[in-house]
């Protein structure tokens, strides 16, 4: 079912602190900051920063330190995880940095969780404090665990009921949301009464009938009182939609070599230009690399995202931009905020 699109669309960002070939890590994250510091300026409702481990592609491999950083240069829109990978870590710990956050920056922090971040069990392995056997597969009671923190009401005969019910950060708190693309995520986010961010960066395919089930299973808690929904979008504007087909080719270029398992960083326009071209040529489309990508002029973009919105009754997009030129990401998002008409854009 199309729904209509909501009067005012939010439009946040999702930035994985992408590195380009010929560059360095500690750029990306400078680049990460000066980009938050823009999307502040331009009037994006939120900035989130993702979670990813061991690649040379995306360096945001600590979210509550960037969070730090962008909330400490940002004054107005909110900051937060996209997300925090939970069976990596302790829910008390969680708990505790993102009530620091939250102290910090009161009313502007986002803790984004997610339940998966890398189909490496070396990664895996090697995030783990204990690495006498496999950690469990105990996301569900993790995820209880942390909101019971979070809300200060951890049942009595719980093994940790005797710690401090008082956060550092008290009485701020962060606001929680489950990421996810898959119907697990969605259950979850709908049984625990939370905020849910689908990503349709990677399942577009199913997307529409994930949310219905997180509508349909909805169950009202302290926070939220119906379903809250925002969707993550991977989104290109430039000038024009040929400048934009262009300068999509690095995306492009990652996603092809991420099939055949080879991690890189953003290449170059031309490189990537002529990788497609020799790869392609004579061939039938791959439709593994079929997940949406939208891209093209500002009217066009706008067009699409509305498109987006309305198949899924979102209230807010999260939009994802991978270029290998900063400056050119930086473009990109100038232009859909004066194509949205933000305030500030």
């Amino acid at each position: 079912m199309i729904r209509p699109v909501p009067r005012e669309l939010r439009l946040s960002v999702l930035d994985p602190s992408p590195a380009s070939e010929g560059s360095s890590g500690p750029q990306a994250l400078r680049n990460t900051l000066d980009l938050a510091r823009l999307a502040d300026e331009r009037g994006y409702h939120r900035y989130w920063v993702g979670e990813h481990h061991g690649g040379p592609l995306l360096t945001g491999a600590c979210p509550e330190a960037l969070i730090g950083a962008i909330g400490a240069t940002t004054s107005r829109m909110r900051v937060g995880s996209g997300g925090i990978i939970l069976p990596h870590y302790s829910p008390f710990k969680v708990a505790e940095t993102f009530s620091v956050l939250s102290g910090m920056f009161p009313g502007r922090v986002d803790l984004g969780l997610g339940t998966d971040g890398t189909d490496d069990p070396l990664k895996v392995f090697a995030l783990q404090r204990d690495r006498n056997h496999p950690a469990p597969d105990d996301f569900d009671a993790q995820l209880g665990e942390l909101l019971a923190y979070l809300r200060g009401d951890l049942a009595p005969d719980h093994l940790f009921a005797a710690l401090p019910a008082t956060l550092p950060g008290h009485p701020e708190g962060p606001e929680p949301w489950l990421m996810g693309s898959s119907p697990e995520s969605a259950a979850y986010a709908a049984r625990l009464g939370l905020g849910y961010v689908f990503a349709d960066y990677i399942n577009s395919d199913d997307g529409v009938d994930i949310v219905k089930l997180y509508r349909e299973r909805f169950v009202t808690s302290e926070k939220l009182a119906e379903p809250r929904l925002a969707v993550a979008v991977w989104a290109l504007c430039a000038d024009t939609d040929d400048e934009a087909e262009r300068v999509a080719a690095s995306n492009r270029m990652v996603r092809m070599l991420a099939r055949r398992g080879k991690i890189a960083r953003v290449p170059a326009v031309d490189t990537a230009l002529r990788f497609i071209d020799r790869r392609t040529r004579g061939q039938r489309p791959d439709p593994t690399l079929a997940r949406r990508t939208v891209h093209g002029s500002p009217a066009s973009v706008r067009s699409v995202l509305e498109a987006v919105a309305g198949d899924y009754g979102a209230e807010e997009l999260l939009v994802l931009t991978i270029t290998h030129e900063h400056e050119t990401r930086r473009r990109s998002y100038e232009l859909l905020a004066e194509a949205f008409s933000l305030a500030g854009g």
